[in-house]
Formats: C-alpha cells, sequence, structure tokens
C-alpha cells in the first residue's frame, strides 16, 4: 500500500487534511472517499481496516477530516451538516483535478448520510454505501440531549461527546432540519449497499430499514451482527470492508487487467506505520502479507514463509495433476500440506557445526483415486519434480537494484 498526505481547500478557503491510500501497484481501478462518523476522525480504526480492505482490492481511498476536525482547518462549532456535505464535494474535486473523479461513496454513520447528500452533486459517482447511518441527520440529536435546552435558549452549549468536549451552535440544529434524507434517496437512483448492526445502540437497525424502504433498486443490505456502532471489533471493520470492495465492483467499470509487461510480477509495499501488514499485487491479483499477532503482526494474510510453502503446495499439485491427465490415470483429487521450519541437519556436508540447522519444507500428500501401487510410486516422483521444488533445490540469485 502507498499513503500519502494530501490536503486540499473546501468552499471557505480552509485547509482540510486527508490521507490517499493505493493500492500496491500504485494503479488503482477505481477512486472512493471514505466519510467519517460525527465527531470522529480519518485515524479511526475501523476507517483504516474499511480503506486496507478496499486497498487490496485495487482501490484507492481518501479518508480526511471534516471541516474542524483532526487536523483539518476550522473551527468545528461553525460547521453543520450541509459544511460536511460540501467537504465531500470539494474532496471529489481534488481527486477529479489530480487523480481521478471518485466512482464509491462510503459513509459510517452521519456520514453515511453525508455520502447519500454528496452524491447528488458529485455525478462521477456510481455506487456508494452507508455503515449504520441514520435516515434522518435530525437523528444525531439525541447525542445532544443533554445540551438541547441549553442550545436553544441560549444559542450554544458544549456538549461531552466520547470523552471530548465540544461546542454545538443552534445553527447545527437548525441545518439538520432542513435536509430530508428519505426523499434524496429516493431521487438518487444509484446502487446503494446499506450495512447495519441489529445490535447499534446508537444508531437503530430501524434506521437502515427507513433507508432501504426509500430507495430504487439495484440496492443491498447486509448485516453486521453482533458489531457495535463504531465497529470496534477488528474483524467487523475487515468484514465491512471486503464486503464493500466486492459489492462495488459488480456496479463499477473495472478494466480487465492484462498481464505486467514489467519483469517484476509481484509488488509488496510496506508504509511505516502497518508493522508488518503488507498489501501486494501478484500477477493480476491483490492480496495481503502478514506475520502472526503472536509475533506482533495482525494476522491479515499469509506469513512470507507461508506464502513460499503455498508455492510449492500449488506447484507440486499442479505438476502432478498436469502427469496423471496426460496417463489417463484416475486421480481424483491431490491434497499437498506443506509447512517450513528449520531443522537439525542429520547429514550436512557444509554444517559449520553439530548444531546447525537447515531450511526444511514438510510436504504431506494425500491422493484420492483408484491408483495402483506403481502408479502413487510415479506420482511422488513427480511430485519432486514440479518447478518450484527444483528451484528449492538449486543454487539460485537475487539481483537487488534501487529504483528511481
Amino acid at each position: 500500500m502507498s499513503l500519502q498526505k494530501v490536503t486540499f481547500q473546501n468552499k471557505e478557503g480552509q485547509t482540510l487534511v486527508g490521507r490517499l491510500e493505493l493500492p500496491a501497484n500504485s494503479r488503482p481501478h477505481n477512486f472512493a472517499i471514505f466519510a467519517h462518523c460525527f465527531t470522529c476522525n480519518k485515524n479511526l480504526i475501523a476507517v483504516k481496516n474499511i480503506g486496507k480492505a478496499l486497498t487490496s482490492n485495487g482501490f484507492g481511498v481518501l479518508r480526511f477530516d471534516f471541516t474542524g476536525l483532526g487536523e483539518s482547518e476550522g473551527d468545528f462549532a461553525d460547521t453543520n451538516f450541509s459544511g460536511n456535505v460540501e467537504d465531500l464535494v470539494a474532496a471529489a474535486s481534488y481527486l477529479e483535478k489530480h487523480y481521478e473523479a471518485p466512482t464509491l461513496l462510503i459513509g459510517h454513520s452521519l456520514g453515511g448520510a453525508a455520502v447519500i447528500f454528496a452524491a447528488e452533486q458529485i455525478k462521477s459517482v456510481s455506487a456508494l454505501a452507508t455503515i449504520g447511518a441514520p435516515s434522518d441527520p435530525t437523528h444525531v440529536q439525541h447525542l445532544l440531549r443533554s445540551g438541547l435546552e441549553e442550545i436553544e435558549a441560549k444559542g450554544k452549549a458544549t456538549v461531552n461527546l466520547s470523552g471530548r468536549d465540544f461546542t454545538i451552535k443552534k445553527q447545527f440544529l437548525d441545518d439538520l432540519k432542513t435536509k430530508s434524507l428519505p426523499e434524496t434517496v429516493k431521487r438518487l437512483r444509484k446502487p446503494l449497499l446499506i450495512m447495519h448492526s441489529p445490535q447499534d445502540d446508537t444508531v437503530g437497525i430501524k434506521n437502515a430499514e427507513q433507508i432501504y424502504v426509500a430507495a430504487h433498486h439495484p440496492k443491498s443490505f447486509v448485516s453486521l451482527d453482533g458489531a457495535d456502532h463504531l465497529l470496534m471489533n477488528k474483524a467487523d471493520s475487515q468484514y465491512a470492508g471486503k464486503v464493500i470492495a466486492g459489492w462495488a465492483q459488480r456496479y463499477l467499470n473495472v478494466p480487465e487487467t492484462t498481464p505486467l509487461k514489467s519483469k517484476h510480477h509481484v509488488v509488496a509495499s510496506l508504509d511505516g506505520e502497518d508493522v508488518f501488514t503488507t498489501p501486494m499485487k501478484v500477477g493480476n491479483h491483490y492480496m495481503t502479507a502478514d506475520e502472526p499477532i503472536e509475533v506482533g503482526g495482525n494476522d491479515f494474510g499469509p506469513s512470507p514463509y507461508e506464502l513460499v510453502s503455498a508455492g510449492l503446495s500449488a506447484c507440486t499439485a499442479m505438476t502432478v495433476q498436469m502427469y496423471v491427465r496426460r496417463k489417463g490415470w484416475p486421480l481424483e483429487n491431490i491434497e499437498v500440506h506443506t509447512s517450513y521450519s528449520k531443522s537439525h541437519a542429520a547429514d550436512c556436508e557444509a554444517c559449520e557445526s553439530p548444531d546447525s540447522k537447515i531450511d526444511t519444507f514438510n510436504r504431506d500428500i494425500k491422493l484420492t483415486g483408484d491408483l495402483t501401487e506403481e502408479q502413487i510410486k510415479r506420482i511422488l516422483e513427480i511430485a519432486d519434480k514440479c518447478p518450484v521444488h527444483r528451484t528449492l533445490h538449486s543454487d539460485t540469485q537475487i539481483l537487488t537494484q534501487l529504483i528511481p
């Protein structure tokens, strides 16, 4: 993954700060914008996880702080829901000018309502997804109930939200009342994915039903059963990201991938803040490598040695099946189980001491089919001749050069 800090101006000329994430090859097939929840920011862990899932599937993702939040300029007390929508339009204009116009909008909570309104103004958008979104922007008032009377009486009040104090002015509430989300959804006529947890205590599941009923087809609903409103469980946000990535590609123009012209068919990209989680483009496919949790990774994907073992298993299975097909033998299935370890060398002339260890791949093969003993013996011989097996046994060289 390639992560870049970006800045752009909102309608009032204030600087908004975001992060643009690109897939490992830095050539996304589509760009998406993520709108965070009320008083949240672009660095919420759920936002990051959903972004990673999308970049792993070839998307470029822009997540940014709304005016007055996070790193962005402006006073939150002077903002309102309409301003959030305008910020999304500004973000889309930035992408269109410097990269490509966004085709996908994703919004969490009140950000979900914002992307629905913004989609009317951003003509390039072909699909949008909401997560835990309210069916009416005024729903946010229940979060402000401790200060509603003071806001109405004095024009503003300080309200504590998630442990932080925010000044809310009456103009914020007045602006919410001017927005009818059901009417906007009905006019939208763009593919919509609605994701919501039945256990959401902040924005009840009834909101998802109301949005779904108001929307025209194509529309989809996916239950985030067991998740909380902020998707604090890593598995919930990862799942949401994968579903959005798969769903959206049905409605977006995703060009067929062509073989890489470069001599390098595998690209791995790792940012400093991601520890071990490494997005990759492997041939024409996107995937992620990682390390297990017990050694400090996130376990979002196989480890490097698991990938090497996977190559040996796959090559063995392919080579054997190709051989038996040519022979016409009745092999119904082959399973190849491979694991890697460093083992003590039983007989190694190159070993410097009796305690020396060598790289060891343990490969177990299961064959299903009405095979003779002679055929099985020959299949095991062929397994040792698969190209990856031979590469691991041969002298190899790795030539490294710096790309300018």
